[in-house]
């Protein structure tokens, strides 16, 4: 299932699902790969085929023991990827430590990992741990962090809203990236008043550097 990659090189096209907050389903042939599976997400019980779990760090709302239970459950051969405070963290489970720059193959998507550390929340508390994911040279997820992924972006998950950001600094994010198109991510903590704000924002941002934006809601897919 693991194995050396060429990350760049896209064998099959993707099928991506937004849920809840930071959690992405990504699907390929008839595999399907899981990054996030928090506690701001509806418990994901019918995910089949899973053949990878991506963690980006430790923080309860981009995992939990449940949601990892419900997917190893009905996947019991899907394999998890974290920094190194996910495995502490999540000691019970076989997460196989990841760094920045480490490929992987694992079934038929090629991941990449990028940086290192969460994003400064405040002063008082701990850095912890954090790895971004490119899959398939196509789409890139910094976790929680503004690490510019080392490509070219084609799809850019951005973070909506979170203690650890304002959205002038999404903003700036973005301008620097230049993904050709873009969604909201990690907004289960704005309201919809604060969401619809974060997307008129990224939006216009992605559109000014010849980019598209897409203002997914849970539930809703986009072809990678």
């Amino acid at each position: 299932m693991q194995g050396s990659v060429n990350p760049g090189r896209r064998v099959k096209s993707m099928k991506l699902t937004k849920h809840e907050h930071a959690n992405l389903v990504l699907e390929k042939g008839n595999e399907t790969l899981v990054i996030d599976p928090g506690a701001f997400t509806t418990p994901l019980t019918e995910l089949r085929n899973v053949v990878g779990i991506v963690i980006t760090h430790e923080h309860p709302d981009h995992w939990t023991p449940e949601q990892l239970d419900r997917i190893l459950d009905m996947n019991p051969g899907a394999a998890i990827y974290g920094p190194q405070g996910v495995a502490v963290a999540a000691a019970a489970y076989p997460v196989t430590v990841v760094h920045d720059g480490d490929e992987i193959a694992v079934g038929d998507f090629a991941l990449r990992f990028f940086g290192e550390k969460h994003a400064v929340i405040h002063s008082s508390l701990p850095m912890i741990d954090n790895v971004g994911v490119i899959v398939d040279g196509v789409l890139a997820y910094p976790g929680d962090s503004f690490t510019v992924p080392p490509i070219e972006v084609d799809v850019l998950a951005v973070p909506a809203g979170a203690p650890w950001l304002k959205i002038g600094e999404v903003m700036d994010y973005v301008a620097e990236v230049k993904p050709k198109r873009s969604f909201p991510t990690h907004e289960m903590v704005l309201s919809v008043i604060g969401k619809n704000m974060a997307n008129e924002r990224i939006g216009s941002v992605t559109e000014s550097n010849g980019g598209k934006f897409f203002a997914l809601e849970p539930g809703d897919t986009l072809d990678l």
